[in-house]
């Protein structure tokens, strides 16, 4: 190399390490929520590099019901409140959701709009994977694949149950 390309060499700032969301993602976390919990340390990581962080200020609109639902959404700090908008009441709040909560994962599996409103409660930084990236890791990760879809089976069977147990309740109430 001759002298004056050494020097303009010399003179490049050093190539900056890339760093990726997932060594800055707790792993501990993301085993909090359910459809991960299955997963060793590898498929964690995995899952971290699709990993995408967003902030929200206390009472933003994270999503609306009726809304393209095109992401799942993990509260890493915060709280989320999961609501509805009923016609002549206002807004009737349907949950509060802690660090660790998942939510927004129903649009992932079915494509559709989303079912409610989700409004940060306090600031809060959520981590967020959009259908395309949980697709493709499902796609090229058959292990994750397997125990994530299973996951995914036992909560919508205890969905299920719990809503046949409030659907007994109340017709049982109703016959009185």
């Amino acid at each position: 190399i001759g002298g004056r390309e050494r020097a303009a060499r010399l003179s490049l700032p050093p190539p900056r390490p890339r760093r990726t969301l997932s060594h800055t993602v707790d792993l501990s976390l993301l085993k909090q929520a359910a459809i991960f919990a299955d997963l060793d340390e590898g498929e964690l990581a995995r899952v971290a590099e699709v990993c995408h962080e967003q902030k929200f200020v206390s009472a933003k609109t994270i999503f609306k019901e009726g809304e393209p639902g095109n992401r799942l959404y993990l509260i890493a700090e915060g709280e989320v409140r999961i609501s509805r908008q009923i016609p002549g009441s206002g807004e009737e709040a349907l949950a509060v959701l802690k660090k660790g909560a998942l939510f927004g994962e129903m649009a992932i599996f079915d494509q559709s709009e989303r079912s409610t409103d989700a409004i940060a409660n306090s600031d809060c930084t959520l981590l967020t994977i959009t259908r395309s990236d949980f697709e493709l890791l499902m796609d090229f990760n058959r292990d994750v694949a397997y125990k994530v879809l299973w996951a995914v089976v036992r909560m919508l069977v205890a969905r299920l149950r719990v809503t046949n147990d409030n659907l007994r309740s109340f017709l049982a109430m109703s016959m009185f």
